[in-house]
């Protein structure tokens, strides 16, 4: 893969360039306060207030580079589409987080493999089709610009060390001199949205969560100096708001039990279908999910299940992802897909079980899988040791190792949406679209069934397994790519599914067969958002805030978890505070107890999700929503 100068300098030199810090002196920064603090350097070097857009590709670019970014045109051109009309602080954080640093080893690795002579050197015409045919493809002026540098080219070669060098010396100084800006100036230090505040010496460093879109950073300095009295503090903040409202839910231990799912009574004359999929979380928190289309031919009763997908669970090993939270919203498409009817949503539980029954007239409909996002989350353990994906035996041939073996069988248990046995092209390339970008076209697919095990055109377990031994063959027992693909499936360095949750589907129906095909993989955002929104406008309390009538805050409480959305009817926009220090045995998605949001004109938001840390416990949800301006 071709590494483009202009790609992203260490995480570490990142950290190094704050080690002058006054803070971080007596303090040391955690990566993810590392992480935010050069966000918001680079913002407030290029901005006056983090509250303000990005209105322009210029814009974005500089900012970047401020923060220790050199960004080639594509890159800059993948955030900035001709649909963009402005970019947000939490947005400036999310393309920070998903375009990944490059260390100077790896830099150098890159370049060592055009090194034919092993001294340093790379001739300029190799150095020309390295950088405009592979990878990330740069530009000839790009490339120009490179051979161009003095310091580093002579005699028609190019020394990829004193460049790599010079790079990553560059980058750290600019992040260097921009984070210095921020600490020298103090009003810049006391922005109070789209970041962390940075609190008085005195007290630890608070952790800081993963960003959550359209999330304004915590904020209120005075509420943290007296960290050690809740009550104190709330009130000491609620006095800097023009308005408050307030919500109380006291939740019983296990109280799914008034209003548990049953099945009708009938079902086993009821036709079925099935289909599986997954959520998985991406590196900046979003999470994403199998889209789905039904086809119900005639008017039937229905009932619909969702849960996540016992996989085969090897002693001692966790399966935390079947405590997730699972639902399912049923969206009717009318005359086009962006015309969509909400119909119902999986709001019955039994266990790990959520379901819905009713009536559906025929139609086509639109599923929907959702999870609140407050129990797959990041994972924050460290892995002390790495699993063995393969070995070699005596003779030297290469296998994969058992645990590796299982947990393949497991991915091909989840890619399997139909649950025949076997792989068709469609359901193999719901997977290389989320491993490598990339679908396998029909003359690729044939190549794979002429080479590896098949049955009816599609692929069996054994042809999936011999196509992941093939690979680590072509890598010579190198496991690094075998790892990238068990990463974007959700797997951890200890073999451990921690950062995805599969799912299964189930739909009955009494006067048809019903169909269903995945169609998508794409943000639990979108059509989603919308839906909740509307499900929670229905059925919560809605409650005024006091002397502003167009602001309205919506809550749903189910069995499981409680869901606030914020209804800005007026025509400004607004930015709620949010504060949840009072509540008791509650996890929310945002991962905060304090943050702020800001609410379009004319538009509804779900603020937040809240769920029980301990479903064994009761919970109590008190919320505070404060109006800013």
């Amino acid at each position: 893969m071709a590494i483009s100068p202009g790609r992203d300098a260490t995480f570490s030199s990142q950290k190094s360039a704050l080690s002058e810090s006054p803070r971080t002196k007596k303090f040391p920064l955690s990566e993810e306060e590392t992480f935010y603090m050069n966000c918001r350097a680079a913002y407030l070097t290029v901005f006056k207030s983090s509250l303000e857009n990005i209105i322009s590709k210029e814009q974005l670019y500089l900012a970047l580079q401020h923060a220790g970014r050199n960004p080639s045109q594509k890159t800059i051109n993948k955030y900035w589409t001709p649909q963009t009309a402005k970019l947000n602080f939490d947005d400036f954080c999310i393309i920070l987080r998903k375009e990944k640093p490059t260390s100077k080893a790896e830099l150098l690795k890159s370049f060592k493999q055009l090194d034919v002579n092993d001294d340093g050197s790379i001739l300029h015409t190799d150095l020309y089709k390295l950088l405009t045919k592979r990878g990330e493809k740069m530009t000839r002026e790009e490339v120009n610009a490179v051979i161009s540098l003095a310091d580093v080219n002579a005699d028609g070669k190019f020394d990829y060390i004193k460049f790599c060098k010079l790079y990553v010396t560059t980058v750290e100084q600019c992040l260097k001199t921009t984070v210095e800006k921020l600490e020298v100036d103090s009003k810049l230090r006391h922005q109070q949205f789209g970041s962390h505040t940075e609190g008085s010496p005195e007290r630890d460093p608070s952790p800081v969560p993963k960003p959550s879109p359209r999330i304004i950073r915590k904020t209120d300095q005075e509420t943290f100096s007296n960290k050690g009295d809740t009550s104190s503090s709330l009130l000491a903040t609620t006095r800097k708001f023009k308005t408050s409202v307030s919500f109380t839910i006291t939740m019983g231990a296990n109280s799914n039990r008034n209003s548990k799912l049953t099945e009708p009574n009938s079902i086993k004359e009821w036709q079925c279908v099935q289909s599986k999929g997954c959520f998985f979380l991406e590196e900046d928190g979003e999470i994403i999910s199998h889209q789905y289309r039904m086809q119900i031919a005639q008017r039937s009763m229905v009932y619909l299940t969702i849960k996540p997908l016992n996989l085969s669970q090897v002693e001692g090993k966790p399966s935390p992802w079947l405590s997730v939270d699972t639902a399912l919203y049923i969206l009717k498409e009318n005359e086009s897909q962006a015309n969509l009817q909400l119909m119902c949503f999986t709001e019955l539980r039994n266990r790990e079980v959520f379901g819905w029954t009713g009536e559906l007239g025929p139609g086509i409909y639109w599923l929907i899988p959702s999870t609140t996002g407050c129990r797959l989350r990041k994972e924050r353990k460290p892995i002390t040791e790495e699993a063995q994906l393969v070995y070699r035996d005596g003779t030297g041939e290469l296998f994969l190792t058992k645990e590796f073996r299982s947990t393949l069988s497991d991915i091909f248990e989840v890619i399997d949406l139909d649950g025949n046995g076997l792989l068709s092209l469609e359901e193999y390339n719901f997977f290389e679209l989320r491993t490598s970008g990339e679908k396998c076209d029909e003359d690729a697919w044939a190549v794979c069934r002429d080479n590896f095990d098949t049955k009816k055109n599609e692929l069996t377990r054994q042809g999936f397994m011999d196509l992941n031994l093939m690979e680590a063959n072509d890598r010579e027992g190198d496991p690094r790519d075998l790892w990238v693909t068990l990463h974007s499936m959700g797997y951890n360095k200890a073999l451990e599914l921690t950062e995805a949750c599969p799912f299964i589907i189930d739909i009955y129906a009494d006067k048809c067969k019903p169909r269903i095909k995945a169609v998508h993989m794409e943000a639990c955002s979108g059509q989603l958002e919308k839906a909740v929104c509307k499900s929670v406008l229905n059925k919560g309390d809605a409650r005024v805030m006091d002397g502003y009538e167009n602001i309205i805050v919506h809550t749903y409480k189910r069995d499981t978890w409680i869901t606030s959305v914020i209804e800005n009817k007026s025509d400004n926009k607004v930015i709620i505070h949010i504060n949840n220090e009072l509540s008791k045995n509650c996890i929310n998605n945002r991962g905060l107890n304090i943050f702020a949001v800001e609410v379009a004109p004319k538009s509804t938001m779900v603020c937040q999700h809240v769920m029980p840390l301990n479903e064994r416990q009761e919970w109590i949800y008190y919320c505070v929503y404060s109006l800013i301006s």
